[in-house]
Formats: C-alpha cells, sequence, structure tokens
C-alpha cells in the first residue's frame, strides 16, 4: 500500500510538472547577425537552415534590441530589463532568464556565448581573472568546447589550428577561409556538443533550456574555405555611398585594427568592400550549417513539439552603409537584428509580421510560452510577450522600440526612427520608409512625428 501512494504521488507530481513546465527552450544566439538572410529577402544570402526555421515559425521582420553592442545587448534580453528604466528595487526572484528555467527545475546548458563571454566565465581576453560564472545560479552545465584554442577568449577569436587573436603572437588576420571540415574551427565544435547535449536530454527526459551562442559572424572573419568559394560566382550588392551627416558616426575602430588583404582607405575601395562583404556572408553561411545541424537533431529525436526554438542576433551591423564597419551606433542598421521564433503546434507557420518588437519582450514571451513553475523575476520585465503575435499574427502593441547608445536615445516605429542626444537636447528625425541606408533628416518638416516619439522616451533616460 506504502508503496501504491508513493508511486501515485510520483505520477502526480510529474503531471503537475508537466503541465507547468510545458515545453524545453532551445535559445541561439548568433553575433553580430544582421537580417541579411534569404528568409529577410536577401536572395544572394546562403542560408537554407534559418529560412526553412523561418518557414515553419514567424520572422520578426522589425526587431530591435536595446543596445548595439554585445555585452548591453545580451543584458538587457537577460534580464528583461531596458537601460533606460530607471532604478528599482529588487524583489526576490531570478534575475536572469535561463536562471528562472533553472529554478523551475529545468536543467540548463550553455555552449558559446550566450552573456558577454564566450564562454560563460568572466575572463579578461588575456585570460587573467577568476573564472566566476558571469550569470550566477543560471546554468547547472558550462559546455562550451575549447579545443585547441584552450579557453573561451581564445575560441571566440579562433584561426586555424589553435591561434587566436589573444595568444600573443600577432594574429590579426581580417578573414582567413583555408580549413576543410566545420569542425575545425569552434562553432562546429559547439554545434556537435549541442547535438549530443540534446541526445542526453533525450534519454534523460529532462526538461532542459539549452543556450546555444555561435560566434561568427563576429569579426575576424574565418570560416571553412567552402563557404568563401560558394560566393565566387555571387552577386553581392555593394552599400549605398555615401556618409552619415551625424555626431554618433564613428570610424569603425575594431574593423580597422585587422590585419586585411587591402589598403584600410577610407573609405574602403570597391574590391576591399566587395571582399568584406563576401567575408561576412561567407561566416553567415558557416553559421547556417551549425544551426541546421541543431535543428536535424532535434527533429530525428522527436523532440521538436515539445520545444520553443529561438534564433536570436544580439545586434545589426553596417557592412560598410553609411561608410561604417561594425556595430555601435544608433543607427537602423546597427539596431535591426534577427528573430525567429518556433513554438509547438505553431498555426502562424511561415509568417512574417512587421509589428515593431524589442529583445526584451523575449523573456517574458518564454515565460508565457512555457509556463515555468518559478515566474517571479528580481525586476519587473519591461517587455510584452510576443505569444499573442505568435498565436494570431496580431497584438495590441507599442509597436515602438527604443534603443540606447552613448548618449543617443532611438526611437523607432513603423516608418521613422527618431535619434535624441541626450547632451544637446536636440533630435533628429530619418525617415526610413524612403531610404534605409542614407535617410533624409527631416526633423523640421514633421514636428508632429517628432513630438510623437520623443514622448516615447522614458522621463528617466532624458
Amino acid at each position: 500500500m506504502k508503496h501504491i501512494m508513493l508511486l501515485f504521488l510520483l505520477v502526480a507530481a510529474n503531471s503537475a510538472q508537466a503541465q507547468t513546465n510545458r515545453y524545453n527552450v532551445l535559445f541561439i544566439a548568433v553575433d553580430d547577425l544582421r537580417p541579411e538572410l534569404g528568409c529577410y529577402n536577401a536572395e544572394y544570402a546562403q542560408t537554407p537552415n534559418m529560412d526553412k526555421l523561418a518557414s515553419t515559425g514567424m520572422l520578426f521582420n522589425k526587431h530591435y534590441v536595446q543596445v548595439a553592442t554585445c555585452h548591453s545587448s545580451r543584458q538587457s534580453m537577460l534580464t528583461g530589463r531596458s537601460p533606460g528604466a530607471g532604478k528599482r528595487k529588487p524583489q526576490q526572484g531570478a534575475r536572469f532568464m535561463p536562471e528562472l528555467f533553472r529554478r523551475s527545475g529545468y536543467h540548463t546548458t550553455c555552449i558559446g556565448k550566450i552573456s558577454h563571454s564566450p564562454d560563460g566565465r568572466k575572463f579578461q581576453y588575456s585570460g587573467k581573472g577568476d573564472g566566476e560564472m558571469e550569470l550566477p545560479n543560471a546554468w547547472d552545465v558550462l559546455s562550451t568546447p575549447f579545443g585547441p584554442w584552450k579557453r573561451g577568449w581564445g575560441v571566440f577569436f579562433a584561426y586555424a589550428d589553435g591561434k587566436h587573436r589573444e595568444d600573443g603572437q600577432g594574429h590579426k588576420d581580417l578573414m582567413q577561409f583555408t580549413v576543410e571540415k566545420d569542425s575545425d574551427l569552434p562553432d562546429g565544435m559547439m554545434a556537435e556538443t549541442a547535438v549530443e547535449t540534446l541526445r542526453q536530454y533525450k534519454k534523460s527526459g529532462e526538461r532542459f533550456f539549452l543556450g546555444l551562442g555561435f560566434y561568427k559572424p563576429h569579426l575576424p572573419f574565418v570560416a571553412p574555405k567552402q563557404d568563401w568559394e560558394a560566393f565566387s560566382e555571387v552577386e553581392i550588392p555593394l552599400p549605398a555611398i555615401g556618409k552619415i551627416d551625424s555626431e554618433f558616426w564613428h570610424g569603425s575602430g575594431e574593423f580597422y585594427k585587422y590585419n586585411a588583404r587591402h589598403e584600410k582607405t577610407r573609405p574602403l575601395s570597391l574590391k576591399a568592400t566587395q571582399q568584406s562583404r563576401r567575408a561576412y556572408l561567407a561566416c553567415v553561411r558557416y553559421t547556417d550549417r551549425q544551426v541546421g545541424k541543431v535543428l536535424d537533431a532535434l527533429h530525428k529525436l522527436e523532440l521538436e513539439q515539445e520545444t520553443v526554438v529561438v534564433l536570436w542576433g544580439d545586434h545589426g551591423w553596417h557592412l560598410g552603409e553609411q561608410q561604417i564597419w561594425g556595430k555601435h551606433s544608433p543607427f537602423e542598421r546597427a539596431n535591426r537584428s534577427v528573430l525567429i521564433i518556433r513554438m509547438p503546434g505553431m498555426k502562424m507557420a511561415g509568417v512574417k509580421t512587421d509589428a515593431v518588437v524589442e529583445s526584451l519582450d523575449l523573456f517574458p514571451t518564454l515565460i508565457e510560452l512555457c509556463k515555468p513553475t518559478f515566474s517571479k523575476t528580481q525586476n519587473q520585465l519591461d517587455g510584452e510577450s510576443l505569444v499573442p503575435l505568435l498565436r494570431t499574427g496580431v497584438g495590441d502593441r507599442d509597436d515602438v522600440a527604443i534603443s540606447y547608445w552613448n548618449d543617443a536615445i532611438s526611437v523607432r516605429d513603423q516608418t521613422h526612427r527618431l535619434v535624441y542626444n541626450k547632451k544637446t537636447k536636440i533630435s533628429k528625425l530619418y525617415d526610413l520608409s524612403i531610404n534605409l541606408d542614407n535617410p533624409i533628416d527631416s526633423a523640421n518638416e514633421f514636428p508632429k512625428i517628432v513630438n510623437r516619439l520623443e514622448k516615447a522616451i522614458p522621463k528617466s533616460s532624458k
């Protein structure tokens, strides 16, 4: 009788758990991934696996990050807090998204770059540091494979044969396409690790939150030889000519610090521009193939119908537009990034929405979708759940996204971007319906639009 009662309690407990911890989460982050994929109408890009994910999920055409740099963008996404939210008294609860799932009984694994560090631990580029977890209490396992690069920042800035930018040997080539196999480079190794992790989860039957953060296409542009050669006959569009007139323009410092095959002119020559854009797209192609391996494993292991998949880019990247190579700006190319979400039983599969959404929205979305047993957050979440959009294609939203960069506050709606300078108190309005790359400054012509967008800026930010 005692054994029967115990069995009954276990079944009841498992049933209750299943009703609340509804789905697993596969969260794929890609560093410096701008929305230049086949599914984003870039026909020259070679991204069949991300395109397939978009055809079975929902693609967000107008997704914006809070800050166009790795650390702050990821911090906002992981905490659900806006940089302009002001000070709040923290409550008892989870600070980070994976922490909340872990406290709900999920097994959590980090492979690669989900927070700022490339392996989930705090180290300097040189390797110095205490190695503390960057997200305390968030991960059960840190599983980033180091291979011959031996440490986190080594795999992040990797070249072939165990060389990397931070090894003291002066390896700073802008691009390298020499290896034959995907697993000769870190992202290929991480895909293999993720596939094996999914196999283990299938065996254990545990609910899981798997964070998989690919490094490419972040600088340096390094990928297998096949990915460079795949674009030998592809006509890649060139960026619009012209430098944006803004105090927030920058000189692409990180990009120009690398050793290039070409002369480092400002602006770059036509040939150098073509090579650099080709190198970026080659890295995207390599990343796409790794994403495909993981999604194929999810399918073959019959975990698809139990798993929410998020593909997220931490920010965009200028590929010579406005004579910028990089992020670190309040402009459209830096703040707009990739977002694709697929959930089990998706009725809106293949839908592309033009709703204006933010990375802040991901935390409340996953809570609503997965129903974790623990749902208290340390701070009030500043985003809005995307579940109404995912289920019906429509939702009652503000349709405004706010991004920050140094003294700039940028507000984006369906057609315009307002860039407000906190120091000078001057606003500039760009009509993005006319020209995405070099929009016309029309602030004086449309005072009503300026006033409306300025009202969207939190008072604490001004």
